[in-house]
């Protein structure tokens, strides 16, 4: 048992509000053979004290200036030094105690799988009771790609080898870096992936893609783009469908 190792990485920049509750999620697991990697960029409020004040021997972490989310993203991926690389974003935490423990027999019963997509719940601030949204991994389908919707990227995990056969984040793009890397993953690499239902993250609301309309019109030119440069035919109608399919997300 606890044979494979997880990497879980988390970037942050002033999350002082939320990186406390992010790190505490991952101390909660009872999974043991657990790296955590936090790579901050500089942050000028109080979030490397609290780094510091909650650090144990199984986080590995570094405060230094990035050049953006994908570059921050890049930097902790090459600190990783486990089986099974995963996201958590540094105002996301992991859904319970047990979530890296299913997720390794996931990987240990379906040894074939070269990555695990789990799902994600999405919460208002300060609305902790009930999600807003359930990011149903299990309902991903390929062809999804083209209207600019793709796996949760905080519930998707892999396993190092297949990583370093996708490679690194573009760090060109300023929101949609996960959307092509997910797309290099499952469209070109052909990665064989377990899609589930199974709850791994608690997302909340208004991150960097979802933080306004700016950020939204960003998002869909960046996806646009990164069909095109994939030889995908999209135009920003066909993108902008995918809002009509996220209805049906939501949980009244």
């Amino acid at each position: 048992m606890n044979k494979l190792k997880f990497s879980i990485v988390t970037i942050c920049y002033n999350s002082e509000k939320t990186i406390a509750e992010t790190i505490s999620s991952v101390l909660k697991q009872d999974y043991p053979n657990i790296e955590h990697v936090i790579v901050d960029g500089l942050s000028s409020d109080s979030t490397v004290s609290i780094i510091k004040s909650m650090c144990h021997d199984k986080m590995n972490w570094i405060s230094e200036k990035d050049f953006g989310l994908y570059d921050a993203l890049n930097k902790g991926i090459k600190m990783c030094t486990g089986d099974v690389i995963g996201v958590l974003h540094s105002d996301d935490y992991l859904a319970h105690p047990q979530v890296i423990s299913q997720l390794a027999l996931l990987f240990e019963n379906n040894s074939e799988i070269d990555a695990a997509s789990a799902s994600v719940e999405i919460f208002k601030p300060g609305q902790t009771q009930k999600p807003f949204r359930v990011y149903d991994a299990s309902k991903f389908k390929e062809w999804q790609f083209r209207i600019g919707i793709q796996p949760p990227h905080p519930g998707f995990y892999i396993r190092k080898s297949a990583h370093e056969r996708v490679g690194y984040y573009n760090s060109a793009y300023k929101i949609s870096g996960d959307f092509d890397w997910l797309l290099r993953a499952i469209k070109e690499e052909k990665l064989n992936v377990l899609y589930t239902n199974y709850v791994a993250v608690h997302m909340l609301d208004g991150g960097i893609s979802s933080s306004g309309l700016g950020s939204k019109k960003l998002m869909n030119k960046e996806n646009l783009r990164i069909l095109k440069s994939h030889g995908i035919y999209s135009n920003l109608v066909i993108i902008y469908l995918k809002y009509l399919l996220k209805i049906f997300q939501l949980r009244f």
